[in-house]
């Protein structure tokens, strides 16, 4: 397993992160956990920000609440001088509990509710995205009603297909849920429809052309595109644009094989085009919004597991299961996605045989990883995942009625617990039996 940020082996011959020793988080949290390596994700936080203020432009990195939403991951964000992007009210709900500026909020979403919008004008955020016609009308009338005038940007797609390693994580070409397409004139109906609206402030566009991206000429076509697009609108309906938001997907690195570029390479290949493409279409060049979230936290996170049963079937393979599975873990099953891993209490004796790792749910699928090398695994062994910090604890689910892990921040020898275990009660906390059938149940 690559070893990132504060990872380390330690003489004990454990794995050890942010200076703690990974048995011992287990002897204290249980297993399964998320650890999350914060000094990394803070490095990762600041190298995005100075890269932004050495190009010279205005910008806000605005992080990508989805690929990791609690309190506390808001906290760090906002402590760190970045702006958020929500998708959901439940996202804006945890940013707002965790005293997130509402101000440096950007709501995002192909389906957002009149319940949604009004809770997130109600509370002030800086920006919606807008995502289609119907939802401009919607922020019309509700910001009409409301009297105050709320932003927005239009997404757009500028028809470019990210190279992105599942068809799942491109979003950015022209057959997508998402967004006004420019090729077809929609992107240019909208900026006339938005820019007619009496209580919309429409600040500009936002692209985002997928996840997962090892390359810059994806980004880099982008931007031509949309500073084409600006040109246009300014020509022929007199809009100018003071903000371009080129959404997120920089990549990082799961497996042998994976080659991310480094954060300031990403940001001076857009800045850098920024300035080539947006040069004389206005008097200022446009602020730049970026919105990086598994790149912040994805290679920072590591789940660690309690090895139980295996089964080998001799000439075949030999499965080696685990605590945890597609509940905490679901892009395995989703889009085929890889990991490394290490057996974290013996983490330098070398490696015996090939397992593959098999989760405990009653699915077949439930394969966290196939044919990894470990040393000869035993039960009680602890495995440790790496880049488990994006889209992991934020897609979890209850499966099987299976409790979702704890999730521990840890740095400089000390683990602060962020996210409580589930209980056996939090499963049934909104069950109801109805009346009907507990009269039932009594008269048998």
């Amino acid at each position: 397993m690559f070893l990132h940020g504060t990872s380390r082996i330690n003489d004990a011959n454990h794995l050890e992160i942010g200076g703690c020793d990974v048995t011992e988080l287990k002897a204290e949290y249980g297993t399964p956990l998320y650890i999350v390596d914060e000094q990394l994700v803070r490095r990762r936080c600041r190298e995005y920000m100075e890269a932004f203020t050495a190009s010279g432009l205005g910008f806000q990195v605005a992080y990508a609440s989805k690929a990791f939403s609690v309190m506390a991951m808001c906290r760090l964000a906002d402590e760190e001088g970045l702006s958020l992007d929500v998708v959901s009210d439940g996202e804006l709900y945890t940013a707002l509990q965790a005293g997130f500026p509402a101000e440096r909020i950007h709501f995002h979403g192909n389906n957002k509710t009149p319940d949604e919008i009004e809770m997130a004008i109600d509370a002030g955020i800086g920006c919606f995205v807008a995502d289609n016609l119907v939802e401009l009308h919607m922020l019309q009338a509700i910001a009409l009603r409301k009297e105050v005038t709320v932003n927005i940007l239009l997404r757009v797609t500028p028809g470019v297909e990210a190279h992105a390693h599942h068809a799942y994580a491109s979003t950015g070409q022209t057959d997508s849920k998402f967004g006004f397409d420019i090729g077809n004139g929609a992107a240019q109906e909208a900026v006339k429809l938005a820019s007619a609206q009496s209580n919309l402030q429409l600040l500009g566009v936002h692209s985002h052309i997928g996840s997962q991206i090892f390359e810059t000429e994806g980004f880099e076509l982008a931007v031509e595109r949309i500073a084409e697009f600006t040109r246009k609108v300014k020509e022929e309906l007199g809009v100018e644009f003071p903000v371009v938001n080129l959404g997120g997907g920089f990549g990082i690195r799961y497996v042998e094989g994976d080659t991310p570029l480094q954060v300031s390479e990403y940001v001076a290949a857009i800045t850098g085009a920024v300035k080539k493409h947006f040069t004389g279409i206005s008097e200022k060049l446009p602020q730049i919004w970026v919105e990086p979230g598994r790149s912040i936290v994805g290679d920072a996170g590591t789940t660690l597991y309690t090895v139980g049963t295996n089964k080998e079937i001799p000439g075949v393979r030999k499965y080696v299961a685990v605590d945890g599975g597609m509940t905490d873990n679901p892009r395995p099953a989703l889009y085929e996605s890889k990991y490394e891993a290490l057996l974290a209490n013996r983490a330098a004796e070398p490696n015996e045989e090939t397992v593959s790792i098999a989760g405990k749910c009653c699915e077949s699928g439930d394969m966290l990883i196939w044919d990894v090398e470990l040393p000869k695994v035993e039960s009680g062994d602890l495995l440790a995942v790496a880049c488990t910090g994006a889209y992991n604890y934020s897609m979890a689910s209850n499966y099987n009625r299976i409790r979702r892990p704890a999730v521990v921040f840890v740095q400089n020898g000390q683990s602060d617990l962020v996210v409580r275990r589930e209980s056996h009660q939090d499963i049934i906390a909104n069950d109801i039996i109805p009346a009907r059938i507990a009269k039932q149940t009594v008269a048998k």
